[in-house]
């Protein structure tokens, strides 16, 4: 019995390990029969990148500038004659608009109307006195004629009275000078609007009285309004800026970030000729007609004094160039094309216009290559590429 129960346990563990030792002879028969895979090395597909092509075009330069509006005219409404304020116009207030001729206020006028009644009549004596002395000279002509003794000659200007004559004539003219100025008093106790305009401040009520030269009001044109334009001396050579009033200068668009939708459109009309020696600019000045749209169908928001704008400036047309982002440019002045081989070119450009979101180059890219737009680190020439035209990426 032992016996039979030894044979049994020692079957019980040889047959699993034979079992196992079976299995992994089959399987590594059967690896040895299968035929090995050859390994393939995945094609290099290349950097992705955008890409856009280049055409060369004409290119009109705008230089972008701000500015402040002011008037074109401006000044400050004095009396020419002294007198009480008899009478002022109600749109003789701050705001207030006035046409060339406009009435605005009127002195008392008594006593310049005395004054040529007076001159009238001085004018009317010296006539008279006038025309006396011509005749006390035609007497005295005839009577010297009259006389004959030998050798009487030719008589004095004092017997012909011609120095009468002279000093009664002269008396006339000062007496008709006294009543033109009279007059001309009398028409400056009106005061009226020199040009189109408006009251920028006043300082004048009904019964004030008012010296000569004293200042009532401060009066703005509104027939033009003009806008200092400071620019780095390097802008100015895209603009014309005349030198003579014959000249017709840069056209210029002027807007304000108050008015979204408006815009003014002006022209450079001069140059102040000067350098400022702090900010190293040199300054423009633009001009716009009828600023306030007065008489105008449909008028839009005034163009008023003080405003904030910004400008867009016409400059000359630069022919057979390219125009590319910013972003496009990298150091040293260079940037990076694809060639037909989808391979990475690094090429120097000369620029020649730096402008608000994009760089006016040189014609320097054939019609094969196209400009990559993506930024790669690490760029080197001949670099392996996988272009896809911008846009196409985030579809």
């Amino acid at each position: 019995m032992n016996e039979t129960r030894k044979k049994h346990t020692v079957i019980k563990i040889i047959l699993p390990v034979l079992v196992i030792v079976a299995a992994v002879l089959g399987l590594k028969m059967l690896s040895q029969l299968k035929p090995t895979p050859q390994r393939h090395e995945a094609p290099e597909q290349g950097l992705l990148v955008d890409v856009a092509s280049l055409t060369p075009e004409t290119h009109q330069v705008t230089v972008f500038a701000t500015g402040t509006v002011s008037p074109q005219q401006q000044i400050n409404l004095t009396p020419q004659v002294s007198g009480k304020v008899k009478w002022i116009s109600q749109r003789l207030v701050a705001g207030g608009t006035f046409w060339k001729g406009d009435l605005l206020l009127r002195i008392e006028s008594r006593d310049y109307e005395l004054a040529i009644e007076q001159a009238r009549a001085e004018v009317a004596q010296a006539k008279v006195a006038l025309a006396t002395e011509k005749e006390q000279a035609r007497i005295a002509q005839a009577e010297w004629d009259a006389v004959q003794f030998p050798g009487k000659g030719e008589p004095g200007p004092l017997v012909t009275h011609e120095l009468q004559l002279q000093q009664q004539e002269a008396v006339l003219a000062a007496a008709q000078a006294a009543l033109h100025k009279a007059e001309l008093n009398l028409q400056r106790t009106e005061i009226r609007a020199p040009f189109n305009g408006r009251i920028r401040e006043e300082q004048v009520d009904i019964g004030q009285y008012l010296n000569t030269g004293s200042t009532i009001a401060v009066f703005a044109g509104t027939d033009a309004a003009e806008i200092q334009v400071p620019l780095p001396v390097a802008d100015l050579r895209w603009l014309t800026i005349p030198r003579t009033s014959d000249e017709k200068g840069s056209s210029v668009t002027i807007k304000a970030p108050q008015f979204t939708t408006a815009s003014w459109q002006g022209e450079i009309t001069r140059s102040l000729g000067e350098i400022d020696p702090t900010s190293r600019m040199a300054t423009l000045i633009v001009r716009v007609k009828n600023p306030y749209q007065l008489n105008m169908e449909n008028p839009g928001p005034a163009l008023v004094q003080g405003l904030f704008v910004e400008l867009e400036l016409a400059g000359s047309a630069l022919e057979d160039v390219m125009i590319i982002p910013r972003s496009a440019l990298h150091t040293g002045d260079v940037i990076w094309l694809a060639d037909t081989n989808n391979r990475l070119i690094i090429r120097p450009v000369e620029i020649l216009r730096r402008e608000k979101d994009q760089l006016i180059i040189g014609h320097v890219v054939n019609t094969d290559e196209r400009l990559i737009l993506t930024s790669i680190s690490g760029a080197a020439d001949g670099a392996l590429l996988r272009p896809v035209p911008a846009g196409e990426t985030s579809k």
